[in-house]
């Protein structure tokens, strides 16, 4: 690797070619303020905040693309370029609402960490005239609040590069330039596909999911409701950042004691529903396999890439398995076997989920989704959200004591927590498709070639004597890249697994929100990833078919068997083309 020689503040460094000031400095172990910079995604020097002083250079720099070179003098702490810093803030906070103490971000705002850091006193130095704007509450899953926008275009960046989807951009100009959609028109009526990624990269309060706590809460309330909770199998991987864990750091037990505390009357698991799905879904590929079904077949269970595919891909809607995602099988499980099974009435039954996921919140109202003729999932709950409630309540999470989810619907196996993972779901599905081909039992059950955080991943099996090609892709942009493939015929594959956000659930737009400077440097997907991997290696059964309660289940209700006339009433679904336009 080609290195040059610099000096940062007087330090001689020795640093890669074709670095950047802002790069240059992190390895010297220098932070320099950022707001809009988002690493290969949003690399546009906007937001002036990063300012610094070059020997030789006529003006102060933006670090975040000011490239390196050879001897170069960077100075990033002189008073003119803590001056510029504190005006440039005070300049974005003359047009940004500051109700901070009642704001979603109180706590957790970049613009007022970057405020406290540089003495930012007078907050209304620069107040003039200011741009009025109503909420966009249309969508399903979030709400946009443009008076808290610091025009950062890190949604718009994420949005267009990551999702490949590019439904929200600049309008107008000048002082009156606003992030909105085309031809102003109501996100929910776009073909937005609710994936929430904007939310996670934004640095302040100006997007936020819908709030169902207070909805939970009035539940939970109500003697005459039967409360039951799910969670999915990235949240234990993720919940223990809101409270000041370590990233990656596996908080199963503790949520459990949490939810508890709270007053649900079961605390159940995802990872149950998993099981079935990959069980659902594995007989469903074998079928299409032997029987010349519509090939390659598609994962089902991220509703942000559905509805991705049912707008931009309807042509493809034959190749998704008909499978309902984990969060709606558990809450069709709940709501009849379990509901018949205990007396309950379906119709007294609360079925509440966490997830990492907004497109969750879009996918109850989804068609085919009310087995039991009312609604499988009543609310649905971000990572976030369960943080708040927790906070609320008055609860200690950190100190409280690890507990176990309640049976029967909280015994899951390794394949169904690995769904929360780039890679997981195909891999769960090829343990328990492996040995349904042929007969016999694995000898190792990790399938290393669909693990990691790559964007696209494929691999080849010998499974019984057949060529099983597979692929995984994670992100929607990157789902059209493999899409696109499929359809020239480029590429011949048997099993495609798409997860809507890069990385996967782990990395889904529910999750605990960090800011760009660890968002730029640190490896989010993999350490959250990480967790779930060690969890399933410590399970006692990691093959979703071996499940004791999901084989329960089927001979108690579905025949003895997947793929049943009865399982398909209650784990299956039906999917719809959607305006592109």
């Amino acid at each position: 690797m080609d290195m040059v020689n610099i000096k940062i503040n007087g330090m001689p460094l020795s640093v890669p070619k074709g670095s950047t000031v802002l790069e240059a400095a992190r390895l010297a172990g220098i932070k320099i303020p950022t707001l809009c910079y988002l690493k290969e995604i949003n690399e546009i020097g906007a937001c002036r905040i990063c300012m610094v002083e070059v020997k030789g250079a006529r003006s102060l720099v933006t670090a975040c693309v000011y490239p390196v070179n050879e001897g170069m003098e960077v100075f990033t702490n002189t008073p003119k370029v803590l001056e510029a810093r504190r005006i440039n803030l005070e300049l974005v906070l003359s047009t940004h609402r500051k109700d901070c103490l009642s704001c979603v971000r109180s706590g957790n705002c970049e613009l007022l960490q970057l405020c406290r850091e540089y003495g930012v006193e007078d907050l209304h130095r620069f107040d003039g005239e200011m741009n009025e704007y109503e909420l966009d509450t249309s969508a399903a899953h979030m709400v946009r609040d443009n008076s808290k926008c610091i025009l950062c275009r890190r949604c718009a960046a994420v949005c267009a590069k990551n999702q490949g989807v590019g439904v929200i951009g600049p309008n107008e100009r000048g002082f009156k330039t606003e992030i909105g959609c085309a031809f102003e028109e109501d996100l929910g009526k776009t073909t937005c596909v609710a994936c929430g990624q904007c939310i996670t990269v934004c640095p302040t309060g100006a997007l936020y999911e819908k709030d169902a706590t207070d909805k939970v809460r009035a539940a939970i309330a109500d003697p005459e409701k039967v409360v039951l909770v799910q969670t999915a199998p990235s949240v234990r991987a993720t919940l223990g950042e809101c409270f000041g864990l370590p990233i990656g750091t596996d908080v199963e037990g503790k949520m459990v004691a949490a939810l508890r505390r709270l007053g649900f009357d079961k605390v159940f698991d995802t990872d149950l529903a998993a099981d079935f799905t990959i069980v659902e879904e594995a007989n469903e590929l074998v079928e299409r396999v032997q029987n010349g079904g519509v090939l390659p077949m598609i994962t089902s269970c991220s509703p942000g890439w559905v509805k991705y595919c049912e707008h931009y891909f309807p042509e493809m809607l034959p190749h998704l398995s008909s499978c309902k995602s984990p969060q709606q099988m558990f809450g069709a499980l709940a709501k009849t076997w379990y509901a018949e099974k205990n007396g309950i009435d379906p119709k007294k039954i609360v079925s509440v989920s966490v997830m990492p996921c907004t497109a969750k919140k879009f996918e109850l109202a989804r068609n085919d989704q009310k087995a039991a003729g009312v609604p499988d999932v009543d609310i649905s709950l971000t990572t976030r959200e369960l943080a708040r409630m927790i906070q609320r309540a008055g609860l200690d999470f950190v100190n409280l004591p690890d507990e176990d989810f309640d049976d029967p619907m909280g015994e899951s196996t390794g394949a169904a927590v690995i769904f929360g993972a780039t890679g997981g779901v195909m891999e769960a599905a090829l343990r328990t498709a492996v040995e349904t081909i042929t007969g016999e039992e694995l000898k190792t059950v990790e399938f290393t070639e669909v693990r990691g955080t790559e964007g696209i991943k494929e691999a080849t099996y010998n499974v019984g004597g057949l060529e099983v090609n597979v692929a995984v892709a994670s992100g929607t942009a990157n789902a059209k890249k493999v899409l696109e493939m499929v359809k020239s015929g480029e590429k011949n594959y048997t099993f495609i697994e798409v997860m809507c956000c890069p990385g996967g659930c782990v990395n889904g737009g529910g999750q605990p929100q960090q800011p760009a400077s660890v968002r730029n440097f640190v490896d989010l997907k993999a350490l959250r990833a990480k967790a779930l991997y060690d969890n399933d290696a410590n399970k006692p059964v990691r093959k979703s078919h071996e499940n004791p309660s999901l084989k329960k289940i089927y001979e108690e209700y579905f025949d003895g068997k997947p793929g049943s006339h009865k399982a398909h009433e209650v784990l299956h679904t039906t999917y719809v083309a959607r305006n592109r336009f």
